[in-house]
């Protein structure tokens, strides 16, 4: 006997971009917030983390929409069986 198959949904759609902006304002919040706040330094490093931080969600605003735009391209060239 055969498993019984089940209807696969459709991807949810998301706000991808929304999503890494939010990020990049987080860690550019908490930069701000570790200017402030004095640290011994041994601790200054969590500095750029938050500084990489920003940088990848900066860099996510600005790949985001050409991958999307770049799997959409695909998938009309190669439509799914």
């Amino acid at each position: 006997m055969s498993p019984e198959r089940r209807h696969v949904p459709e991807p949810i759609k998301t706000n991808d971009v929304l999503t890494a902006a939010v990020g990049a304002a987080a860690f550019a919040v908490a930069f701000i917030v570790l200017l402030l706040v004095p640290l011994p330094a041994r601790h200054h490093w969590w500095r750029w983390v938050c500084v990489t931080g920003f940088a990848m969600g900066v860099f996510g605003c600005w790949y985001i929409p050409r991958l999307q735009r770049a799997r959409e391209a695909a998938a009309h060239r190669h439509p799914a069986p």
